[in-house]
C-alpha cells in the first residue's frame, strides 16, 4: 500500500500556522485599541466583535463549507482572514482607520475562523487514511498542533507587540494567514474532498441543509449526549478560567504571575497529553479513558484552588489534570468523525462546537456572583462536586456505550475450490 503523507502533513501545518496568525491578533488587537482610544470600553467592544462571529461562524458557517468543499474552505477562510488583518495596518498607515471600520474587519476575519478550522479537521479522516494511521493518532496530532501554537504563540505575540508595536505584529499575522493558506493548496489535494469533486453542488437551500445537520445531530444519542456533557463542563469551566481562578491566584499564590503560570503549566500539560494520546489512543478502551481524563482535569484543580496550598502543590495538580485533558478533544474528534456523514461535517461540527460554547458567558457571570454571595472557596468546592457527578455519567451506559471504537468487517476470501468440489457442485 503505497502512503502520502503530505496531505496530512499539509493539513498539520496549515493548522498550525492558522492558529498561530489567531493568537497574534488575540494579543496585539486589544493593545492597539487601548493605544489608539485610551478607553477599556473600546477595548472590550473590539473584543467582542472578535469573539461573537466565532460562534456565529461555526453555528452558521458548516453548511457552505459543506457546499464549497473542505480544502477550498481552508484556503478560502485564511485568505479573507489574510486580507481583512492586513487592512488594519495598511489604513491606518494611510487614509487612516475609523473605529467602526476596525470593528466591521475584525468582524469578518473572525466569522470565517471557525469555518476554516472545520474544514481542515473535516478533512482528517481521508488524509489519515493516506498517510496509513490511525484517526486517534491524526486527531491527536492536530490537537498537539492547536495546543502548542497557542501556547507558543501567545508569549512570542506579546513579546513581539513589546519591542515593535502592535501594528507590525499585525502584519506578521496577515502573513500567517497567507502562508497556511498556500500550504494547503499545495500539500491537499482536490482528490482528497470526500465528496470527490469539490465543484459538485449539494442540492437544497441553505436552511434546508443547516436543519439536516441539526436533525442529525438531535437524532444521534452519542453526539447529543457528548454535547450536553461538554455544555456542562466549559460552563465550570469558563468559571474557573476566567474568574475563580484570578481571585484565588491574586489573593492567594502570588498574584497575576501564579495565574499566568498556572494558565501555561495547564496548556503544557494538555500540549503533552495530546501528543501522548495520539502515539497509544487507539490501543485505550474510549469510554473508561474519556471518564478517567475527566475526572482527573475538571474537580481536582477546582479543590486544590480551593484548598489553597503552597503553589508547588497547585501547580503539581493542575500539570496532571492538563495531562489528562490532553486526550479529552482528540478521543471526541475521533467519535465525531467516524459518526457524522463525510457530506454533513461541516455543518454539524458547527453546531456542536455553538453547543458545547454556549453556556460560557453564563459560567463566567454565574461564578462572579457566586463568588460574591458565597465566597471563592465554597464555590470552588461545591462546583467541584458536580463537575465530577457530571463527568462520571458515562458510567451508566446509555448512548456511551457506543462509544467503543467501530469493528471493521473484512470479507473471508474465498477458500480455493478441489477439483472434486468442482465436479460436486455441477
Amino acid at each position: 500500500m503505497n502512503r502520502d503523507r503530505r496531505p496530512l502533513t499539509g493539513l498539520l501545518i496549515g493548522h498550525a500556522v492558522s492558529l498561530t496568525g489567531n493568537v497574534l491578533t488575540l494579543i496585539a488587537l486589544p493593545l492597539y485599541v487601548l493605544a489608539e482610544t485610551g478607553s477599556p470600553a473600546a477595548t472590550g467592544l473590539a473584543g467582542a466583535f472578535a469573539t461573537a462571529p466565532v460562534v456565529l461562524g461555526g453555528a452558521f458557517g458548516g453548511v457552505l463549507v459543506d457546499r464549497i468543499g473542505y480544502r477550498r474552505s481552508s484556503v478560502l477562510a485564511d485568505v479573507v482572514s489574510g486580507v481583512t488583518i492586513a487592512a488594519v495596518p495598511l489604513l491606518h498607515a494611510t487614509v487612516g482607520l475609523p473605529f467602526p471600520a476596525l470593528l466591521a474587519l475584525v468582524f469578518v476575519s473572525g466569522l470565517l475562523d471557525t469555518p476554516g478550522q472545520t474544514a481542515r479537521t473535516a478533512l482528517l479522516p481521508e488524509a489519515a487514511e493516506a498517510a496509513g494511521v490511525p484517526i486517534e493518532r491524526a486527531v491527536g496530532w492536530a490537537e498537539a498542533t492547536s495546543r502548542g501554537a497557542r501556547m507558543i504563540g501567545a508569549p512570542v505575540a506579546g513579546l513581539l507587540v513589546g519591542v515593535f508595536g502592535a501594528l507590525p505584529v499585525l502584519a506578521v499575522d496577515a502573513v500567517t494567514f497567507a502562508v497556511s493558506a498556500l500550504v494547503v493548496a499545495l500539500l491537499v489535494p482536490r482528490r482528497l474532498s470526500p465528496s470527490g469533486d469539490e465543484s459538485e453542488p449539494e442540492t437544497g437551500g441553505y436552511w434546508r441543509q443547516f436543519a439536516a445537520g441539526l436533525r442529525f445531530l438531535v437524532r444521534e444519542p452519542l453526539l447529543r449526549a457528548m454535547v450536553l456533557l461538554v455544555l456542562v463542563t466549559n460552563l465550570f469551566d469558563a468559571a474557573k478560567g476566567q474568574v475563580l481562578l484570578p481571585v484565588v491566584a491574586d489573593r492567594e499564590l502570588g498574584g497575576p504571575a501564579a495565574f499566568g503560570l498556572l494558565v501555561g503549566v495547564m496548556g503544557g500539560g494538555a500540549l503533552v497529553g495530546s501528543l501522548v494520546f495520539s502515539a497509544i489512543g487507539h490501543r485505550l478502551p474510549r469510554r473508561a479513558t474519556f471518564v478517567t481524563a475527566y475526572a482527573l482535569c475538571g474537580a481536582p484543580p477546582l479543590w486544590a484552588l480551593a484548598a489553597a496550598p503552597p503553589l508547588p502543590v497547585v501547580v503539581a495538580v493542575v500539570a496532571v489534570a492538563g495531562l489528562a485533558a490532553g486526550s479529552l478533544n482528540p478521543l471526541m474528534g475521533a467519535v465525531e468523525l467516524e459518526r457524522v456523514p463525510p457530506a454533513m461535517r461541516a455543518r454539524v461540527y458547527g453546531v456542536i462546537g455553538a453547543g458545547a460554547w454556549a453556556a460560557m458567558p453564563a459560567g463566567a457571570v454565574g461564578a462572579g456572583f457566586a463568588a460574591d454571595r458565597f465566597g471563592p472557596t465554597s464555590t470552588l468546592v461545591v462546583m467541584g462536586a458536580c463537575y465530577l457527578l457530571v463527568v462520571l455519567t458515562p458510567l451508566l451506559g446509555g448512548p456511551w456505550r457506543d462509544m467503543r471504537r467501530p469493528t471493521v468487517v473484512r470479507p473471508r476470501e474465498p477458500e480455493p475450490t478441489s477439483e472434486r468440489q468442482r465436479e460436486t457442485l455441477s
